[in-house]
């Protein structure tokens, strides 16, 4: 495991952590919640390496706040909405790309997102024919971007008890793509994924994970990574 340097199409430079055996037949581009590359991200990144895959999470608030680091009180939450509301999605999709370009050349590779990475992720496997497959959980801008039309495999994991995105949006979500592997999970909230905080709801994050382990080893073309 180790930080790196990338550099965007557009020669913005932001780091990325990375992790997972550098001959991996599939990788995996992990994009963060609004909290940054914290220590949450760092060990979902790492338990897909765990599993074989080659992983990066690019660190997409370098744009506005290099090094950006949160934690999960109202201050941060505020800070963090503020850092992403000043990032253009075609500049984060400019930053995953150069992720994505980091994972073995002849890789299968994957992208996986929570909450504003969740959307992230929606955004890249609609305008980005980089990804076999994607995975996003709770990703609250996702009912307001359902023009595009994915370009791989997409799964969708949201909490029925999240108040941020309520299941209106999710059922627009479905009726708009209904293509797309669009699942609900009981008494789990947003952010039910984070482990280790009064939002994880271990059960329905347990099931997600295997769900999301399946599409991306199906998407590599064998049963394992």
């Amino acid at each position: 495991m180790s930080d790196i340097t990338l550099t965007a199409s557009d020669g913005h430079t932001l780091d990325a952590y990375i992790t997972g055996p550098e001959d991996a037949r599939a990788g995996v581009v992990v994009l963060q919640e609004i909290f940054g590359i914290n220590a949450n991200i760092r060990h979902m990144t790492d338990m897909f390496a765990s599993h074989g895959y080659r992983a990066i999470c690019p660190a997409m608030f370098d744009r506005v706040q290099p090094k950006a680091e949160l934690g999960y009180d109202a201050a941060d939450l505020d800070q963090g909405l503020a850092l992403r509301n000043r990032i253009p999605e075609s500049a984060a999709l400019l930053d995953i790309q150069a992720a994505a370009a980091a994972l073995p050349a002849h890789s299968a590779r994957m992208i996986v997102g929570y909450c504003w990475g969740g959307t992230l992720a929606w955004l890249a496997a609609c305008r980005d024919d980089t990804f076999a497959a994607a995975s996003c959980w709770y990703g609250g801008g996702i009912a307001k971007a359902l023009g595009g039309t994915p370009g791989c495999p997409v799964q969708m994991h949201f909490g029925e008890d999240d108040p941020s995105i309520p299941m209106r949006d999710v059922e627009a979500i479905g009726r708009a793509h209904p293509e797309v592997d669009l699942y609900t999970y009981r008494h789990a909230g947003h952010a039910f994924g984070r482990a280790g905080t009064p939002a994880h709801h271990a059960a329905s994050a347990a099931l997600a994970w295997d769900r999301t382990l399946k599409l991306f080893a199906a998407a590599a073309g064998s049963p394992s990574a």
